[in-house]
């Protein structure tokens, strides 16, 4: 297989002259030159699935706008990261998220630690722009360790990727069609009975909602041992 030789690429990331390398994406260029693109689905480390949406950009001569996590760099082109255009889609996006699932904070476990709410706030979304759908989905708290909640899930696929990509389990996968989407492990089988599932933790520390977590831990355990498991997703292959 031939691989294409990577390049110096010089393009406009709003107004301002940026270089970045061929193989780059606009997010990791951007993120490089402390330009800050809100994100939800993205992890460095893990590989780009553009399924979240949050990190959309507009760039001159496409009518559409674009996943900055999945769109690689271009010489001479001119991309803008933040618009009355842009801040009214991802307020949209996010409502949508909202609105699909369970997300009443106050009785979250992820409260307070929590990246869709964060983004709520950064952006700052006021109100809900859609109804709610009001879905309920079977919690599995059948794992002595970890609890899977669908309700509180955007199926971002971080746990997919962190399980196949840095464990190598391939444990985790979707099932379902639509807003009736959720993860599973195995062949649809309650979490403690997986013959897949190391249990090694990692899908619950990579999640940024409350949809997966670990029974009877302290705050201060938690972010130590996401700390620890970030690392090692960041550090991969390096």
């Amino acid at each position: 297989m031939i691989r294409e030789k990577v390049r110096v690429k010089t393009f406009k990331i709003n107004g301002v002259d940026i270089t970045g390398q061929s193989n780059q994406t606009v997010l990791e260029v951007a993120r490089e030159h402390g330009i800050e693109i809100p994100t939800l689905c993205y992890l460095e480390g893990l590989s780009c699935v553009g399924s979240c949406r949050m990190c959309i950009v507009e760039i001159k001569g496409s009518h559409e706008l674009i996943p900055a996590c999945t769109a690689k760099i271009k010489e001479g082109m001119e991309v803008i990261t933040n618009s009355p255009k842009i801040e009214a889609n991802r307020k949209m996006i996010l409502s949508m998220l909202f609105s699909e699932r369970s997300h009443t904070c106050s009785t979250c476990v992820a409260n307070g630690d929590c990246e869709l709410q964060s983004k709520s706030v950064e952006l700052p979304l006021e109100h809900i722009q859609v109804p709610y759908l009001n879905q309920r989905f079977e919690i599995d708290a059948s794992h002595k360790n970890f609890v899977n909640d669908p309700n509180r899930c955007i199926l971002c696929t971080r746990c997919i990727r962190v399980c196949d990509e840095i464990e190598g389990a391939y444990a985790i996968g979707l099932a379902g069609r639509g807003l009736s989407t959720r993860i599973i492990h195995d062949m649809d089988e309650p979490w403690a009975d997986s013959k897949s599932c190391t249990s090694c933790g990692k899908c619950v520390y990579v999640c940024p909602t409350g949809a997966l977590y670990e029974k009877d831990v302290t705050e201060e355990e938690v972010f130590k041992k996401r700390g620890i498991i970030l690392e090692l997703v960041k550090n991969r292959g390096k």
